[in-house]
């Protein structure tokens, strides 16, 4: 064990008697987001989350993503030895870098993935004008 480190701070020397307490807070939800020439995707992993437990909502220049993540069950004999996974409330608010068309706006939850599809508003895409000579 490196000395530099506290001792309180190692994940191994938590007791294992009672899982560690998790804030009231909103939970935090990673996405990918990429864009091409006609539309900006969003992919979010959703493990053990519900279509109807989501809220998508786009707003301006943003989409925010809430839901809930319900644990299958609780475990109350015994000890947890690890608990990492996060079971609860998530949101994810993220500024779209071009505006979008939000009335074509697609979304599906295919194999714990959520993939968003944002097709980019007409006058966002890049459109490539020649030059003619007369």
């Amino acid at each position: 064990m490196d000395p530099a480190i506290p001792k309180d701070l190692l994940s191994d020397d938590i007791p294992a008697d009672e899982p560690p307490a998790l804030p009231d807070e909103v939970g935090e939800l990673a996405i990918d987001a990429y864009e091409n020439e006609d539309e900006v995707v969003i992919k979010a992993p959703m493990a053990g989350v519900r279509p109807d437990n989501l809220d998508l909502t786009i707003s301006d220049d943003t989409i925010t993503i809430k839901g809930k993540r319900h644990a299958e069950h609780e475990e109350k004999k015994g000890n947890y030895l690890l608990q990492e996974c996060y079971w609860g409330s998530f949101e994810r608010t993220y500024k779209l870098p071009v505006a979008v068309d939000s009335e074509k706006a697609r979304a599906q939850l295919k194999d714990g993935l959520l993939t968003i599809t944002l097709p980019k508003a007409s006058r966002s895409k890049t459109k490539v004008i020649e030059v003619k000579t007369e």
